[in-house]
């Protein structure tokens, strides 16, 4: 058995949501889990400003697109390429190219999750960027956006300062 990989399908715009239900329903109609292993559509989170208010929103990062983690076989292809909706996979003619391991750690998938070895109260020295050799106590942790704040005096008063994990390290 060949190894899984992520595949592009191309769809038509609006309906990636309705694609992947669809998707998943056949995988669990056919018994195509140990073939067809995830189904994503890859979500944004941005902040629009709607009649003077900021509220978070998700948005499709490729709309039109659904990405298919799947072991390419005749099976898989024809459940997938005959999904309404789905228009094809993307690549040359018509055989799919799977996206290499780069481009996957690109998107977010397939990160390894670091163990965050820091914890409130901590006192850490930052290592980079504008605020090197500065001295602090770890006031909050963001660990998916893998930073830290930390509280420094400016102009005689404390300001939080956001920090990525990789600028930092423990005293």
């Amino acid at each position: 058995m060949s190894e899984a990989k992520w595949y592009v399908v191309h769809t038509y715009s609006g309906y990636e949501n309705k694609v992947k239900m669809d998707i998943e329903k056949t995988i669990a109609n056919r018994n195509l889990q140990d073939q067809i292993l995830g189904v994503s559509v890859p979500m944004l989170e941005v902040s629009e400003l709607k009649n003077g208010v900021e509220k978070l929103a998700d948005k499709k990062m490729f709309p039109g697109y659904v990405l298919i983690h799947m072991v390419m076989n005749d099976d898989t292809w024809y459940v997938v390429r005959n999904t309404r909706g789905v228009t094809g996979f993307v690549g040359p003619g018509s055989k799919p190219v799977p996206l290499s391991e780069e481009e996957m750690a690109g998107l977010g998938f397939g990160k390894k999750d670091v163990v965050v070895g820091y914890e409130e109260g901590d006192t850490i020295v930052v290592t980079a960027g504008a605020w090197k050799d500065t001295i602090g106590a770890v006031k909050s942790i963001n660990e998916g956006k893998k930073t830290l704040i930390i509280n420094v005096e400016m102009f005689g008063r404390e300001t939080p300062v956001e920090l990525s994990f990789t600028e930092v390290k423990k005293m």
